[in-house]
């Protein structure tokens, strides 16, 4: 029998941290951009080194992390009394590329509302790729690896289960995704408001875009679309009951609930630029108005005297009843 037969030969379990990162969601990556994250690193061809990281990030070993501008640093422990000291680089946007980035972004109300919303748009790829940058590595030689340990596996098994622990705060957050690039939270915010202000101080932008963009309509050729024959053969059997309500509508039912935080998203936003100098209270003002709105709307939406807003103010959960 040999000195390498599994019956002498047992490898090193790693040290048991306390209170160390662990993974919490069953699924690694929850949501699609931290799924395209390690889907990223998996294609190059790194699957059997990540498979050994992921059960390291399972059991806890990663003991802290730290993610910053370019940068991510972490301990891992391993084998040996004290943890492996990870590094993670990746090269972060300049900031001409990100004035660019925030510009588009800037135009699309619905990529804000929705990062805002902690949720990542499922198109904001396309808005890095028009200022010809990638939100996520395009080649392992995007990302730079180290790692005390003296495994020269690269990625080894430590960097790995740092990779799944960021993927998994990617999910929690998506702006560590733009931190990891360059620009943190607050910066980012704070210069969209920025753009947003001036573009809010320059009613005519807005204008002189469409113009722009009219002119270049006219400019190219006219698309050809082909006509399509639709056929209603069953036209005249179906008029009788067209507008009639089928069997299972009398079973619908909608519940309007109120925000639980008011003008959360325009508290996130902050205050306009043209606001300044106002007397008003923007968010006293704007709590006020979105107060009326929504009381208005749920009056009618309940067809009610009062009563039925009444217990819904009380905590009482109606529902809308469908007439038919």
């Amino acid at each position: 029998m040999g000195y390498w037969d599994y019956d002498y030969y047992t490898p090193a379990q790693p040290k048991k941290v306390r209170n160390g990162i662990k993974l919490e969601g069953k699924k690694i990556g929850a949501t699609w951009w931290s799924q395209r994250w390690i889907s990223t690193l998996d294609s190059f061809g790194w699957s059997n080194r990540l498979e050994r990281g992921r059960r390291y990030a399972r059991s806890g070993q990663v003991t802290n992390i730290k993610i910053s501008s370019g940068v991510v640093t972490a301990g891992v422990q391993g084998t040996r009394p004290k943890p492996y000291q990870v590094t993670i680089q990746i090269k972060p946007f300049s900031d001409q590329q990100w004035k660019n980035i925030i510009q588009r972004m800037s135009t699309q109300a619905l990529y804000v509302a929705t990062l805002l919303s902690g949720d990542m748009p499922s198109d904001i790829e396309n808005v890095f790729s028009a200022v010809r940058v990638s939100l996520f590595p395009l080649s392992k030689k995007d990302l730079k690896n180290e790692c005390s340990c003296p495994d020269d596996a690269n990625p080894c098994k430590h960097i790995a289960a740092v990779y799944y622990v960021l993927g998994e705060e990617f999910d929690r957050n998506p702006f560590m995704i733009f931190h990891l690039r360059g620009r943190s939270k607050p910066q980012f915010l704070g210069e969209l408001r920025s753009v947003r202000g001036d573009m809010a101080s320059d009613p005519e932008k807005p204008e002189k875009k469409q113009k722009e963009h009219r002119g270049k309509q006219q400019d190219s050729p006219k698309p050809f679309h082909r006509q399509e024959i639709v056929e209603h053969s069953d036209s005249e059997t179906c008029v009788d009951r067209f507008w009639k309500l089928g069997e299972k509508f009398s079973s619908f039912s909608v519940s309007i609930q109120p925000p639980v935080v008011p003008i959360a998203l325009l508290k996130r936003l902050g205050p306009p630029t043209f606001w300044r100098g106002c007397s008003l209270d923007f968010y006293g003002e704007m709590e006020r108005i979105y107060k009326k709105i929504q009381e208005d709307a749920m009056q009618v939406a309940y067809e009610t005297d009062g009563e039925q807003l009444k217990k819904k103010k009380q905590g009482d959960n109606p529902e809308i009843s469908v007439k038919q």
